[in-house]
């Protein structure tokens, strides 16, 4: 009789068991189709979204698709404060005060057989299905899904992020800056890994939630892009990268006014280690009269972040200005800049010359004094350094090669 019990105790498992995974063969395929479908829909919406219709288009030679888009049909006039919002084709006024240097052209892939959008139109890279599926969802695309500030690592905030970077001191407000910033091609360690040089410019914290930045540069980034090409990018948010903000043109926001620049398209050619170094000049400022903050590169009028799309900066200024590269990279593997430390100087590590800030009023002036912020001097460092008799004025050195996963770090 015990075996008996035993038996039907044992056959009655078997049967919840055997229940069990014909409701999973049952359940789990329409739910997963469900699942599936719902994410497919989510996908095609936003690429509906973000691809509008173009009036021309063209194959880039690096791969992309770019589209000529009517300048009143861009992503930026999705976002609901710019329902009404006049296009400003012209910043009132520049800066005065700027470095007299020779006009050199920005070079892209996409152009570089002189191609050209028609008229009232600007050229918008094609987001694609497979770089939305790169995301870590739907809702991450396009923005960066750790935090990225320079000064988060004060706050205990550095997700991977690591720096060498510099940082104006000695005024209270900042209406903008101006930097030169040599360009490179580091290899990236791994797809999820990147490596930038830029300028930020920020106001409020962190620790409030309320960081607005604003920012441009070139990176390497192929979780983005699906590939290792040094691009033009640029970002920004309003709530210290949490809800709002993104790169390039992933998100409604930025107004692109020019007809030769896409936003991140590649560039190209990149600089040699010990032989030419290319440079690409970023201006980002205020205008005095709309209150817009104009994104210049090369010498031309790229576009600008209405203020209105704010907080702190829509009435305010910047409480800091910041220059220099940041490599997103857990294991810490990942080159920043040339992948050299900037004691090599000229010709082998990454720089950034000329530095200037806007003040109130609206002048371009060498920042009073510079911090510089390297935790992982052993993996990635910065120097500073000053000629009043150059073009270089206030410059940086920066850059590194990573750590090797056994050597010895030294956090500062």
């Amino acid at each position: 009789m015990a075996a008996a019990r035993t038996w039907r105790r044992g056959g009655a498992c078997l049967v919840v068991v055997a229940l069990l995974i014909l409701l999973v063969a049952i359940v789990s395929p329409s739910e997963a189709t469900s699942s599936t479908s719902l994410g497919r829909r989510q996908v095609r919406s936003l690429l509906k979204r973000l691809n509008k219709p173009p009036l021309a288009t063209f194959q880039s030679p690096d791969g992309d698709t770019i589209d000529c888009v009517h300048i009143s049909r861009q992503p930026a006039f999705d976002h609901p404060l710019l329902n009404n919002h006049t296009i400003q084709m012209r910043p009132s006024i520049l800066p005065s005060g700027m470095y007299d240097e020779a006009a050199h052209p920005f070079t892209q892939t996409w152009n570089q057989n002189g191609e050209k959008c028609p008229d009232n139109t600007i050229p918008i890279r094609r987001t694609k299905e497979e770089d939305v599926m790169r995301a870590t969802s739907v809702t991450t695309f396009g923005k960066k899904t750790h935090n990225g500030s320079p000064h988060s690592h004060l706050a205990g905030v550095t997700d991977g992020h690591h720096y060498g970077v510099a940082y104006a001191t000695g005024d209270a407000k900042y209406y903008g800056t101006r930097v030169t910033i040599n360009v490179w091609k580091p290899k990236i360690a791994t797809s999820r890994d990147f490596s930038l040089a830029q300028l930020w410019i920020t106001a409020g914290s962190y620790a409030n939630k309320d960081l607005n930045t604003i920012e441009a540069g070139w990176q390497v980034y192929p979780a983005m892009y699906g590939d290792d090409k040094t691009r033009l990018f640029i970002y920004w948010t309003r709530d210290a990268y949490n809800r709002t903000g993104c790169y390039n043109l992933a998100c409604s926001g930025f107004i692109q006014t020019n007809p030769q620049f896409v936003i991140g398209g590649s560039i190209s050619p990149v600089s040699i280690y010990g032989g030419t170094q290319y440079v690409y000049d970023y201006l980002v400022w205020k205008d005095p009269a709309r209150g817009n903050w104009w994104l210049q590169v090369q010498g031309k009028y790229v576009g600008y972040w209405p203020s209105s799309i704010f907080t702190r900066l829509r009435t305010g200024v910047a409480d800091t200005v910041e220059w220099g590269g940041e490599v997103y990279s857990p294991r810490i593997t990942t080159p920043m800049g040339s992948g050299h430390f900037p004691k090599e100087g000229f010709g082998k590590a990454t720089y950034s010359r000329a530095i200037q800030v806007v003040d109130s009023s609206n002048h371009l002036k060498p920042p009073k004094g510079v911090g510089l912020i390297a935790p992982l001097p052993n993996c990635y460092n910065i120097i500073a350094g000053s000629s009043s008799t150059t073009s270089w004025g206030t410059y940086i050195y920066y850059g590194g090669p990573g750590c090797p996963r056994n050597s010895q770090i030294e956090v500062m």
